[in-house]
């Protein structure tokens, strides 16, 4: 079930924009533009409609949630007794090809943390063909929309779903580059996750 209006964030590139929940999902998104089809369509239906989630394996973590100033880098925190991580949520656009950057940094103890990724195209109608290219990306195909997944998280499919389970210790990062080209143009050449948050006007992490 989709959270309450009041609880997501925008994050944006000028061209589209994504809705962020304070429970680390991403569960709008239009790509490449904002009149685009929604690959990302949970907000008006279930998970099933598609979402990105990345969050805490335990649900009782604390979340509070800020932008970096005159940003729009949006930082959620994960707090509970085992340790707290930062998820660090950014997108970008570059000459045919738009990213959407997220960063989960450990800042004390240890954390574990799953990530959870239902590409549905045209509203939650497409389910798109998923595979692994040569040099470790997922890549995700449905009609004239191309998704590369990259990220060094241990990723397995489940039930139409790709799935990362991993741990983030303080002082740790795990990062995760969502690219989206069109299908029938070269793969897009893989971004720097820590490059794209400096250029946004954030600090490094």
């Amino acid at each position: 079930m989709a959270l309450r209006i009041e609880d997501y964030a925008v994050i944006g590139n000028r061209q589209t924009m994504a809705l962020v929940g304070r429970d680390g999902s991403i569960d709008w998104l239009c790509l490449p533009r904002f009149d685009s089809p929604a690959c990302f369509a949970a907000l008006l239906g279930t998970a099933a409609n598609g979402r990105w989630r990345i969050a805490p394996v335990d649900p009782a973590a604390r979340v509070t949630r800020r932008y970096r100033p005159g940003t729009l880098v949006l930082e959620t925190r994960f707090e509970s007794a085992a340790g707290a991580v930062t998820l660090i949520d950014c997108m970008q656009r570059r000459d045919g090809a738009t990213d959407i950057v997220r960063v989960v940094r450990g800042e004390r103890g240890r954390l574990a943390m799953r990530a959870d990724l239902a590409l549905r195209f045209d509203y939650g109608r497409d389910i798109p063909w998923v595979s692994r290219i040569e040099d470790g990306r997922l890549r995700a195909v449905a009609g004239p929309d191309r998704v590369l997944l990259d990220t060094p998280a241990p990723l397995r499919g489940e039930c139409m779903t790709t799935v990362a389970e991993f741990n983030v210790a303080a002082g740790e990062t795990m990062p995760f580059v969502l690219s989206w080209t069109p299908s029938y143009h070269p793969l897009p050449e893989r971004i720097d996750a820590a490059a794209v948050l400096a250029a946004a006007n954030g600090p490094r992490w």
